[in-house]
């Protein structure tokens, strides 16, 4: 499965040994690193396991909040998000993961301004590394916490004025799936896209948290993952399964389920076909 990474909050209770050993064994080779779980390992211990596994990078989260609505000034949230792109640059990352900030008081014109600048600061910077800025999008029940931008439209205006080659957007399953008409829309965002956040989702969602293995919820996810394919997308898919019950499971299970799970999934259409058929499954 090349072009599948398991992201570290999925296994939101191991540490980042631990993750990286687990995935391996699992067979994926593909790592969506968590900045906390790198953070408490050690920089330059995580760094050396990195380069010693079989691992790729798909991601590196996260970074952001320039609205001053983490509690830090623009300054020092561009800063910040600079050390994460220097951290990401160590460990060969495909992309930096942002998050935008709440509007956090600002007029909204100001707050897109804040944005836009962080973001060709960062993608600048990013382009030197040859990384990219993935831009998080949410469900509007996390607007007020997480991010001002409301709907896809307005995210893909940001990147539109941003205008840099290196910024692009998150294509996350979970947080997209209610937008109006997402599949005849995918042709358009298919260039911004940096890395898509696969999972299911039951609908209406119960919770922030509320992502399921594919196939036990309610997302097309063959149609959407086909169209993604089909009009050029060929970046890296990576499983995010934030849920109170995916995060009590057994993770050797659970990574066995999702080999399963994937496997499952129109395999004669998918870029992971031709590693899924055939391929041992892991116990679980």
């Amino acid at each position: 499965m090349p072009r599948i990474s398991i992201n570290e909050m999925t296994t939101y209770h191991w540490s980042f040994l631990e993750d990286v050993v687990g995935y391996q064994a699992a067979g994926f080779e593909r790592i969506g690193v968590w900045r906390r779980k790198l953070s408490d390992f050690g920089e330059e211990r995580a760094s050396e396991l990195l380069r010693e596994s079989n691992l790729t990078v798909s991601c590196y989260s996260c970074a952001g909040g320039f609205t001053g609505s983490d509690g830090q000034t623009y300054r020092e949230a561009v800063d910040d998000a600079l050390d994460a792109l220097r951290m990401a640059a160590e460990i060969e990352a495909e992309c930096l993961v942002v998050i935008a900030g709440a509007q956090a008081g600002h007029i909204f014109s100001h707050a897109r301004r804040l944005l836009r600048d962080a973001l060709r600061e960062l993608g600048d910077v990013a382009a030197q590394s040859g990384l990219s800025i993935a831009l998080q999008p949410f469900r509007r029940q996390r607007v007020d916490r997480c991010s001002f931008l409301t709907s896809l439209d307005a995210t893909l205006e940001m990147l539109a004025w941003c205008g840099h080659p290196h910024v692009g957007l998150v294509f996350d399953f979970f947080h997209l799936c209610d937008e109006p008409n997402l599949n005849r829309r995918i042709p358009e965002m298919v260039p911004w896209i940096k890395i898509a956040a696969l999972c299911d989702a039951r609908r209406p969602a119960r919770s922030d948290n509320d992502r399921c293995l594919p196939g036990q919820g309610q997302l097309p996810l063959a149609e959407m993952i086909c169209a993604l394919e089909a009009n050029g997308y060929r970046g890296a898919y990576d499983v995010q399964l934030l849920s109170e019950h995916c995060w009590k499971s057994d993770y050797p299970a659970l990574l066995g389920e999702c080999h399963s799970a994937l496997a499952k999934l129109a395999p004669r259409t998918f870029p992971w076909r031709d590693r899924v058929e055939g391929a041992a499954v892991p116990p679980g």
